[in-house]
């Protein structure tokens, strides 16, 4: 009986991570029968190139969804980034600076590109926090705004040519992973650390799940906002910049539909899309999981309109369970009430 009632308790306590193990393993196990190159090792070396990117916007939309919002501007922070950087690094190319001088060029580009995703979280942040607007139209109007001023920068062109020890780092692995996947794990583990190890990890979920308790709790609901955001664009800048590594190339209008990825990827897993509650584990299985369809959708030489339209069906199925599964256990919490109710009426 012991036994059983600590099996309950550990199942109680990592449902989520349980159900997306599962639906990992499934989902892997049916693309290696579908296709025969699936288990080759050159594919899964392509998908660790490829998955940084996904996961870093993924994890800046899991910490705003925190919070209760959305950011629809994460693609555009994380393009006007790409671009500033290749600007500057594009123009020291041309130069011709070498030694000393191109590592200065290349980590002021570094720096602009990092600066840009500060100064636009701050931007959506004290928007959000002082106007009280819904987060969803504010960054999607930022969204609109942020590339708008990359197609100014760019006039409309990609933007390429930059140095190739810097394009080394997207393409090229260390210690048998790809090198960007190295920048996504620390970026994980830092997203753990704040989340689980600081005051701040506490106050975003306390803000998320009960705006008004926390303020007459004395957190400071502007501050974490703005916080919030401001991280979010800083994670935003770092995959602008592992895009202009990996493709030696900037444009304004890059992948916009890595949005709606990270949204599915975060609600998949298990971030509420009430706010109050995300995890770094089940994000990463998350990833995993759409990273594996992916691979396994281009493998099978599925369109670009079939895999948006599996990303739309997969969201509507797993906000469809999200919510049956707390009807089921709001349910079962009131039974269990009235349950005790009757009891102590009886006695």
């Amino acid at each position: 009986m012991q036994q059983e009632s600590t099996m309950r308790v550990f199942y109680r306590r990592n449902t989520d991570t349980i159900r997306l193990l599962f639906i990992t393993i499934v989902i892997f196990i049916t693309m290696s029968s579908l296709s025969s190159r699936f288990l080759r090792p050159n594919n899964f070396l392509s998908m660790g190139f490829q998955i940084p990117e996904l996961g870093l916007y993924s994890i800046a939309m899991m910490l705003v969804m925190i919070t209760g919002g959305r950011d629809l501007s994460i693609v555009g922070i994380g393009n006007l980034s790409c671009i500033v950087a290749a600007l500057i690094m594009r123009d020291g190319y041309a130069a011709g600076l070498a030694g000393g001088a191109m590592i200065m060029n290349i980590l002021l580009g570094v720096m602009a590109a990092l600066l840009v995703g500060v100064v636009c979280g701050l931007f959506n942040g004290i928007i959000v926090a002082f106007t009280g607007l819904p987060s969803m139209l504010v960054t999607m109007a930022t969204s609109y705004i942020f590339t708008g001023i990359g197609v100014v920068l760019t006039n409309g062109e990609a933007i390429s040519k930059v140095y190739p020890e810097y394009v080394y780092f997207g393409n090229n692995s260390a210690l048998g992973l790809p090198i960007p996947l190295w920048f996504l794990i620390a970026a994980l583990l830092i997203t753990w650390l704040l989340l689980n190890k600081t005051r701040y990890g506490f106050e975003i979920k306390m803000v998320g799940s009960n705006p008004l308790a926390s303020r007459f709790s004395g957190i400071n609901i502007h501050s974490v906002l703005i916080k919030t955001y401001l991280i979010s664009g800083i994670f935003c800048a770092v995959c602008g910049l592992e895009i202009l590594a990996r493709t030696d190339s900037a444009k304004a209008n890059y992948a916009l539909t890595y949005t709606f990825q990270a949204i599915l990827c975060a609600v998949l897993g298990a971030t509420d899309p009430n706010g109050g509650y995300g995890k770094v584990s089940t994000l990463v299985l998350s990833l995993i999981s759409m990273q594996l369809l992916s691979s396994g959708f281009n493998m099978l030489r599925l369109g670009t309109y079939f895999k948006e339209f599996a990303w739309g069906v997969l969201l509507l199925v797993v906000l469809s369970a999200n919510f049956l599964n707390n009807e089921i256990s709001r349910r079962r919490y009131v039974a269990k009430m009235n349950k005790r109710a009757a009891q102590e009426d009886g006695s």
